[in-house]
């Protein structure tokens, strides 16, 4: 069956020059958790940092963070000595491990960019950053992170795909299916229907129990796709991955 997950209930812990709004994907099921994931899919932030902005350089640990950038460009900092403007079809996965440091600038115009937090297998693993370029246009799925063992770009230390694509209005896209593992669909931006349900910005849709069946674009739509093993051992860690366990 097919379950929903509406833009309205979002938590928002900031707001500003750097404005955050944070996708718990648990809330797109039925019973109640006190936990914001979706197996080690910890949240999804949807940021908009304002021109001139400086996050200064921070900690992160045991999270595995995927930043992708929609809108602007975002320039990167780190411990490890890498500087590297992220803007759209540039990713870049840090694989935060024990320890971690970044910054981020924003020099020109506003940035718009989803910040992932996946729990990653083990606690206090070796840190990494890794950077990969991608189509912006792709109008059918595009993998671009899965497990260390996977034949995509990106890895990540968890039982975790993701994939995305950028359909025109119109255009019909079945969804693929990776056994065992359950999906979770968001949009970003634009608006899908599937089997009579409309999916638009914000919102995401799973199946617990079957596939996603195809989905037709309305518009021209940006969206995510996951795929995760809900029973996969993980660290409870994180910096931000973390936090769902404490979540107000």
């Amino acid at each position: 069956m097919l379950q929903k997950l509406s833009a309205g209930n979002h938590a928002q812990p900031f707001r500003g020059p750097f404005s955050i709004t944070r996708i718990q994907p648990s809330d797109i099921l039925k019973e109640e958790t006190d936990d914001s994931a979706f197996g080690p899919l910890s949240n999804i932030d949807y940021a908009v940092m304002k021109k001139g902005l400086t996050v200064k350089m921070h900690e992160h640990v045991n999270d595995e963070i995927l930043s992708y950038v929609w809108k602007g460009t975002s320039y990167h900092k780190d411990s490890a000595g890498f500087e590297a403007p992220i803007a759209p079809g540039k990713l870049m996965m840090m694989n935060a491990g024990f320890s971690f440091w970044h910054e981020e600038k924003v020099k020109k115009d506003s940035v718009e960019m989803l910040q992932i937090f996946i729990r990653p297998h083990k606690t206090d693993l070796k840190p990494a950053i890794q950077f990969h370029d991608k189509p912006t246009d792709n109008r059918n799925w595009y993998l671009m992170v899965g497990p260390e063992d996977s034949q995509a770009p990106l890895y990540i230390r968890q039982n975790t795909y993701i994939l995305d694509a950028h359909p025109k209005a119109g255009d019909k896209l079945e969804i693929p299916h990776y056994k065992g593992l359950k999906p979770f669909l968001y949009v970003l931006d634009g608006k899908i229907t599937m089997n009579d349900m409309e999916i638009t910005n914000q919102e995401a849709i799973t199946d617990l129990e079957d596939p996603l069946p195809f989905l037709t674009a309305n518009e021209d739509t940006t969206m995510v796709l996951f795929f995760v093993d809900m029973h996969a051992p993980m660290s409870m860690e994180g910096t931000i991955s973390g936090l769902g366990l404490r979540r107000e």
